[in-house]
């Protein structure tokens, strides 16, 4: 089952050819390839709280940095990750493990995501001590749908920056929210082991883009949401109530070749239990990126526009 959503969502992403119009407020670059070096750390983390004692368990993942590269042309994005020695959090991860996968469409107005996470090692920290657990892993699959209601402020500006925005602006967003969660925490110190869990939250969310003469940009915005969590404990299901927030700051310059920047996210799930205990499941990244836009051979470009006029996109 799992494949087949991958293989749906990778072709949603191969056929979106929707090219966005230019206007005073923003630029595509349909005719440019973009080159994009980045370093980032992403992980998917787990706090586990006692409603009655308040006490606390953190599965904290053993985080790597990457480097990643990735080339954009129209429609298509191809991603490389790298996990290199050298760097100074990767020398002590031992045989821990992170695979992630992310994917942003664009139709028209709407936005989808799709994210994978795939983890093995974490450190469990309670108020008395922290000790490295190598065979905790979690597996992860879900995405958002959006809807931008202001046709001209760009995600993709603060995203995989195949935009220009050139005047500040910000859009109302509402999303829902969608993950599968498959858990694998063998630890002796819980004594209630979490198998499996639904997430689903919707809710509004707003973005603005300020925009400093011209090249340089700073975006913030958040989205809230309200909805359910279904889960496997020990075999025993259990269905109760959702909150979800997720947070986006980003900074950086812009211009028809070069742009540079940060971008900082941040979702929270939190739910409650039949079992007296509250889950806070979180999702954070961090990425520092430098891009280049190149002229595409007329080949490609070519084939681009054929593709869209057969689909009747133009």
């Amino acid at each position: 089952m799992g494949v087949r959503i991958i293989l749906f969502w990778i072709m949603l992403c191969f056929t979106q050819l929707s090219i966005a119009q230019n206007s005073h407020y923003k630029e595509a670059f349909p005719d440019k390839v973009t080159v994009r070096l980045s370093l980032q750390t992403t992980s998917n983390s787990f706090t586990l709280r006692d409603k009655i004692t308040r006490a606390k368990t953190e599965f904290i993942p053993n985080d790597k940095s990457y480097l990643g590269l990735s080339v954009l042309f129209r429609f298509l994005e191809v991603d490389f990750g790298y996990a290199p020695n050298f760097l100074a959090e990767n020398k002590d991860n031992g045989n821990s493990k992170l695979i992630t996968f992310n994917i942003r469409t664009f139709f028209g107005q709407y936005m989808q995501t799709l994210d994978i996470y795939k983890q093995k090692g974490f450190f469990t920290r309670t108020s008395e001590f922290t000790l490295p657990v190598d065979d905790l892993r979690t597996f992860k699959i879900g995405g958002t749908s959006s809807y931008i209601f202001n046709p001209d402020f760009s995600f993709r500006a603060i995203g995989f920056q195949n935009e220009w925005q050139k005047q500040s602006v910000g859009s109302f967003i509402p999303s829902i929210s969608y993950y599968y969660t498959k858990f694998k925490l063998e630890d002796p110190i819980i004594d209630n082991q979490l198998e499996k869990s639904l997430k689903v939250a919707i809710g509004p969310g707003y973005y603005y883009n300020w925009i400093f003469d011209e090249n340089y940009l700073v975006s913030a915005g958040a989205t809230g949401g309200l909805g359910f969590n279904y889960s496997s404990t020990d075999g025993n299901t259990s269905f109760n109530g959702l909150a979800q927030l997720i947070f986006r700051i980003t900074g950086g310059y812009n211009s028809e070749n070069f742009f540079s920047g940060i971008n900082i996210n941040t979702q929270l799930l939190s739910h409650t239990s039949d079992e007296n205990f509250i889950l806070d499941d979180s999702i954070s990244f961090l990425e520092f990126y430098v891009g280049y836009r190149f002229d595409a051979p007329n080949k490609w470009i070519a084939k681009a526009d054929e593709i869209s006029r057969k689909l009747g996109i133009e």
